[in-house]
């Protein structure tokens, strides 16, 4: 055999057992005449020690090792004279006595350790390698339990595991699919799942009552850190349930996942919010409610001084950070920077400190009485030694938009974004529908499939844009780890929902016949929800991005530098599958 026992698994028990281990070179040390070699594989890493004074050939052969090179060695196990306490085989090493080269390997193109000086560019093509350092291999396992706690906690509740196919028809609401083209139907093309939605929903239809499945979706969308064409979804749905039911069955899971992977016994019911409020408060429907902060209207109390920046507001709100009146001149001028940054779009910042004296201090101070700016002060319950952020704007939303971003980096800027602090919550009622500037209509928020809320019906002829939705998210930190909705399985009112939506009877028909006429042979009542396992993932692992609890992910191009994906086809497959490709314009 090439092993008896792992790199991880050695301890001071074991100590005179002669032993086989394998795997890969760490690091050499050469201390006179003795060499030691740090020997890792997925399970740890375990000193071996050749000495010169007992077998002057083997020292020679070790010394002529290189870094990640793959080796047999055979040796005693013995207790340390130096013990390593970060290491849990620290307390022993291996006395070598017989060492095999299995492969032998060119230096690598980074350190293949936890600090490594590889950029992401560079550890992305060889992420072959990068999958060897411990943070990268520990996400993976991370994923791995989560993956296994899933399904034992689901299995436990009733629900079935189901596959679904991954060539399926394109679905337009939504994100932009991946089309794959037919070979055996010239000019026609399968889209790739963004989510296995309209199926699962005909499981429900079948009678399977509760379903899950863990399974890859597609979107050809932009990217950014917490987004990849390719990911992976939890999704589950279930029969004769409302809304209700599908919260509480799910934020058991997430409870659970926090009790069995974090160790974190969360007993309280998690907040709801209603949409409208997030946004108000937050200016976003996924707020991080680690740290407070929330908005505050100033209308009624700025408006009409003198100031023309607020005189003719639509909006004026501010923020309230807690003892932070002590921030230079240099810091707030680098705030007002950072929200009049094109991807933000404000145009300036006002701010005011409140003194140890109680007095407030303002840069629009010339506008503005003592007293208005202690109406100002008491409005936002700032006390002695906060610091008061004031955004104005004449569009609501987008200015509200604005200050979330403020408060965020207010958040970040005070430590208040603590990795290992967890703050969970349900957005619920959403609209119905947003407005698109660009369709010129009105489109899904979620998806068509969605139900209203059943005291908001009667608004789908009178006034569409006010109907709120049978949908919620779950939120932890400002992030959204899931969400989902009551579904429509009522034909007549799927009819509706097309029609409000753009639809012909007939485009409908065309594109979500199968989902209707199944309706008619008796729907049950239904819903259901879908995590994003990625996101899960990187929130346990404390990371910024989703990339590195992936295998392998693309880069922010949406391109695997490794494989070199996507990539152009030979003109023999092109033929085949009855494509031309149109000339490609210069950007």
């Amino acid at each position: 055999m090439f092993r008896t026992n792992t790199c991880g698994e050695l301890r001071l028990s074991d100590a005179g057992r002669e032993v086989t281990l394998a795997g890969w070179v760490q690091r050499i040390r050469k201390m006179g005449g003795m060499t030691f070699l740090d020997l890792r594989d997925r399970y740890g890493l375990t000193q071996v020690v050749f000495d010169n004074s007992s077998d002057a050939s083997l020292t020679e052969a070790a010394n002529h090792l290189g870094r990640e090179y793959v080796v047999q060695v055979v040796g005693t196990v013995a207790e340390r004279t130096a013990k390593n306490p970060h290491l849990p085989t620290g307390d022993v090493e291996i006395i070598a006595s017989a060492l095999t080269v299995l492969n032998p390997s060119e230096v690598p193109p980074f350190t293949i350790e936890d600090d490594t000086d590889g950029g992401d560019d560079l550890r992305m093509r060889y992420r072959y390698l990068d999958l060897r350092r411990t943070p990268v291999r520990s996400n993976l396992e991370l994923r791995h339990r989560m993956t296994m706690e899933v399904r034992r906690y689901l299995d436990s509740k009733g629900f079935l595991e189901i596959e679904t196919p991954m060539l399926v028809g394109s679905t337009p609401e939504g994100a932009r699919d991946f089309v794959v083209p037919s070979r055996m139907n010239p000019g026609q093309f399968y889209a790739l799942p963004q989510s296995p939605q309209t199926l699962k929903q005909l499981l429900m239809v079948s009678g399977m009552d509760r379903y899950f499945q863990i399974v890859k979706c597609f979107r050809d969308e932009d990217l950014r850190a917490d987004r990849q064409p390719e990911f992976t979804q939890i999704d589950c749905e279930m029969s004769f349930i409302e809304q209700n039911d599908v919260i509480e069955l799910f934020e058991g899971m997430a409870k659970h996942l926090f009790k069995e992977i974090r160790g974190i016994e969360l007993t309280e019911p998690f907040v709801r919010m209603p949409w409208a409020d997030a946004m108000k408060f937050y200016g976003s429907d996924k707020p991080d409610l680690r740290f407070d902060m929330r908005f505050v209207e100033l209308m009624d109390v700025l408006k009409g001084h003198g100031f023309s920046v607020f005189d003719n507001a639509a909006y004026i709100g501010g923020i309230c950070a807690k003892g932070a009146a002590g921030y230079t001149r240099k810091q707030l001028d680098a705030l007002t920077d950072f929200v009049k940054r094109p991807q933000i779009g404000a145009k300036g910042m006002v701010y005011a400190r409140v003194g140890e004296d109680g007095t407030v201090k303002s840069s629009v101070d010339k506008f503005y009485s003592q007293d208005v700016l202690r109406q100002m002060a008491d409005a936002m319950h700032a006390e002695p030694g906060d610091l008061i952020l004031i955004l104005s704007g004449d569009d609501v939303m987008r200015t509200r938009k604005q200050l979330c971003e403020l408060r965020l980096e207010m958040g970040r800027q005070l430590g208040l974004r603590d990795k290992n602090k967890f703050a969970c919550l349900w957005v619920v009622d959403f609209p119905m529908f947003e407005w698109s500037d660009e369709e010129q209509r009105l489109m899904a928020m979620h998806h068509p499939f969605t139900h209203p809320k059943d005291e908001d019906i009667a608004l789908l002829d009178s006034d569409p844009a006010a109907v709120r939705a049978d949908a919620y998210d779950m939120v932890i930190n400002g992030v959204e780890v899931g969400g989902g909705s009551i579904r429509i399985h009522d034909s007549e009112l799927q009819a509706k929902m097309f029609e409000i939506l753009g639809f012909t009877p007939e485009k409908a028909q065309e594109q979500f016949g199968f989902l209707m006429n199944a309706f008619k042979y008796g729907a049950p009542p239904h819903g259901g929800l879908a995590y994003g396992l990625d996101r899960w993932v990187s929130l346990f692992a404390g990371l910024d991005s989703i990339r590195d609890c992936i295998a392998f992910p693309k880069n922010n191009s949406g391109r695997d530098v490794m494989l070199d994906a996507p990539a152009p086809l030979d003109q023999k497959q092109l033929d085949e599958l009855k494509l031309e490709i149109a000339p490609i314009e210069d950007k």
